[in-house]
């Protein structure tokens, strides 16, 4: 049985500081474009910040098979692109005017500007990864492009719904985990992996962003707005029903889900406060349980790395879900 121990912070970044600085420069010279606003939107959005997350477990995937070079740098990029693309175009659809604690892009460039550069960052995404000259690469990233949008419309179809857990599991896969598990996948193919190997990182990838999503609904319902960056149950108000909150219609009272029904239906919290809301999540013990299910997909991605060999890159992959589980924004 192995021993390993998990890596702290400071060893994750220590380890991947070169790789990132590399990534990010890629990222500067993406997302240039010879058009001005797509420049200035993406530079934007880029020093917006981010935990780089998605490139990060994909350098982790390469090298915990023993592969490090250029491709790694360039595919960091494309799936920070990808996630770049996917965010101008949620804040859109959501009306959002906040992004981690600054206006969001379309409160200063206006939703028609937006949109089409999302769809570049999408497309510019493409033609860095067409670069590998890798069939597979482009099947990944095409098959996760489809996902993802699917996943949209799948979620605006939803609003104002009590969803059931499993749709609720679905939405968050296409919307979120399945980012994660292409990540892993890509820096599988260029190491050479395995179809075992590929299909643990894939794994360990959709349960990571299972539980990063999780955390992120729980965070919404919790946190302060000082903290989060922007509105407190902006989910709730936008009529996205989150695993907590399932968790309260499926196991409180009439009264319960009639409350939280009344706030889906309105999109506001003018006849339902938001503490009256906190009050029935903490009654029904809803928080805690969606917490334990982030924890459980902790749990599931520590045990897809099992028959790796001890390394410290599989020392950071491990970091990474206590590192979901226990942030704060």
């Amino acid at each position: 049985m192995s021993t390993l121990t998990i890596a702290s912070a400071r060893e994750v970044f220590d380890l991947l500081r070169e790789d990132l600085v590399a990534v990010e420069q890629e990222l500067g010279r993406d997302a240039a474009s010879s058009v001005s606003t797509i420049t200035e939107i993406a530079e934007y959005l880029r020093e917006g910040g981010g935990k780089r997350i998605r490139p990060s477990v994909l350098l982790l995937s390469a090298r915990l098979l023993g592969y490090s070079g250029l491709s790694a740098i360039r595919l960091g990029s494309v799936v920070e692109m990808v996630h770049t693309a996917t965010l101008v175009h949620d804040d859109i659809i959501d009306g959002a005017d906040t992004r981690r604690g600054r206006p969001s892009a379309n409160t200063t460039w206006g939703n028609e500007k937006c949109v089409l550069a999302g769809d570049w960052l999408y497309m510019q995404a493409f033609k860095v990864a067409l670069e590998e000259r890798n069939l597979r690469i482009l099947e990944l990233l095409i098959g996760l492009t489809q996902q993802m949008v699917e996943g949209e419309l799948l979620q605006i179809q939803k609003l104002g719904k009590a969803v059931s857990e499993a749709e609720y599991y679905d939405l968050i896969f296409r919307k979120t985990a399945c980012l994660f598990s292409v990540s892993m996948r890509l820096g599988a193919v260029l190491a050479g992996a395995s179809e075992a190997q590929e299909a643990n990182l894939a794994a360990y990838g959709r349960s990571v962003g299972l539980a990063f999503q999780i955390v992120d609904d729980v965070l919404d319902l919790t946190a302060t707005e000082e903290v989060l960056g922007k509105p407190v149950a902006s989910d709730l108000r936008e009529g996205k029903a989150t695993l907590a909150v399932i968790h309260a219609i499926d196991h409180g009272t009439a009264r319960d889900r009639q409350t939280i029904q009344r706030v889906l239906d309105d999109r506001s919290f003018e006849s339902v406060s938001r503490e009256r809301i906190q009050e029935i999540l903490s009654r029904n013990g809803s928080v805690e349980y969606a917490m334990a299910a982030a924890d459980h997909y902790a749990e599931q991605s520590r045990q897809a790395l099992a028959s790796f060999p001890d390394s410290e890159f599989k020392r950071a992959l491990l970091w990474v879900p206590d590192f979901v589980v226990a942030r704060e924004k």
